[in-house]
């Protein structure tokens, strides 16, 4: 199926601020380099955040992990649980289609769908509360036919139970999710037949269920502000990212900055005697092309530039003190010794042409 962006894309995307310090408590499970590790959860808690990712959205994930437009694109795109178009502001239903829910009656609970919400997946309802899809097997055979609606299953649907869980949506009631045939659980339907025994001390509802319930809202979209950002791969203690050694509070008054940014803002402070050469221009006013160095793109360029950093031969200078000092400052950790661009740029500053810039050159991408 090929999957495409949606036509109509918003001008920006942001984090809020519980989901950008969420994002940055993701990105430091993983070592300096390996931020790209970190694409699908971003990704997902965008999707949490908005409904679906647009363009912007992919961008931004990509800008925060130092990666290509196209890579994260790719991600995207892949995986049918990222949704690239709009969907219902109060839910998106998907209507499992495969042998065990399509003999059972999954053809018309796809009927109820088309005359509830839109003739067409993928499409708004007129009030744009919700959006529908037929997705492969959601692995809840036992209990076919069922529908995936948020996070929850909702189990043994018939045409008027699914159109009556619609209904409510729409009402702005909340549904029980689970079976809806008086069902417990995935049970024979004609009762047990062992275990008998703890079928009377059993809670009202099965687990999942349960769960669902007693968060009270259960197509509610995560925003960030459910529980504490929890960081234990940080520490031994397992506790969150304010740790015994962590900054104190700030003043009243004061906008708190992520545990993530003071420890970098406390790198960089800590490197400053480790600057590299830095110009306040470029010398006679034309700046070599940095993007010839392997690991460096239209942004990373820019910041360089910002940094003083404009010609081969200072990056070939570069000492591991001044990569330090360079690393603290760059958005995209490692890159600098990863990709070796002091290497490259011995080679570039000598008059030679490294495979990558060959490259480069022949494909027109980074011509000047």
């Amino acid at each position: 199926m090929l999957r495409r962006l949606h036509p109509e894309q918003p001008d920006a995307f942001a984090f809020t601020a519980a989901n950008q310090q969420w994002a940055e408590a993701q990105i430091t499970k993983y070592p300096e380099g390996r931020q790209a590790s970190a694409v699908i959860p971003l990704l997902w808690r965008a999707q949490e955040q908005e409904g679906w990712l647009s363009r912007p959205a992919i961008e931004s994930v990509a800008d925060m992990l130092g990666m290509a437009y196209i890579r994260v694109l790719e991600v995207a795109s892949f995986y049918f649980m990222f949704q690239l178009q709009p969907v219902g502001s109060v839910a998106h239903i998907q209507v499992c289609g495969t042998t065990s829910c399509m003999i059972c009656g999954a053809e018309d609970l796809i009927t109820v769908c088309k005359e509830k919400i839109a003739a067409k997946p993928h499409a708004l309802s007129a009030d744009g509360k919700l959006s529908w899809e037929e997705v492969e097997c959601l692995g809840s055979c036992t209990n076919a036919p069922m529908a995936q609606i948020g996070k929850d299953y909702y189990e043994d649907l018939t045409a008027e139970s699914f159109g009556k869980i619609i209904d409510d949506l729409v009402a702005g009631k909340v549904p029980t999710p689970g079976p809806q045939n008086g069902r417990y659980a995935a049970e024979p339907l004609s009762g047990l037949s062992s275990l008998a025994e703890y079928e009377a001390g059993k809670p009202e509802y099965n687990a999942s269920v349960e769960l669902a319930t007693d968060l009270g809202d259960t197509v509610k979209r995560i925003d960030g502000t459910e529980v504490p950002i929890l960081t234990p791969w940080l520490g031994k203690d397992g506790k969150t990212a304010a740790s015994k050694s962590a900054p104190k509070p700030p003043k009243e008054g004061a906008t708190p900055k992520p545990a993530v940014k003071q420890a970098e803002e406390a790198k960089a402070k800590a490197a400053d005697e480790d600057q590299p050469e830095t110009l306040t221009a470029a010398r006679g006013g034309k700046a070599d092309d940095l993007k010839m160095l392997k690991g460096v793109g239209p942004k990373l360029e820019e910041k360089l530039n910002d940094l003083g950093v404009y010609h081969y031969d200072q990056i070939a200078k570069w000492t591991a003190a001044n990569i330090a000092w360079v690393d603290a400052r760059l958005k995209f950790k490692g890159r600098i010794e990863r990709d070796g661009w002091v290497a490259q740029a011995t080679s570039l500053a000598a008059g030679e042409e490294t495979d990558f810039a060959k490259r480069a050159k022949e494909d027109g991408t980074y011509e000047d």
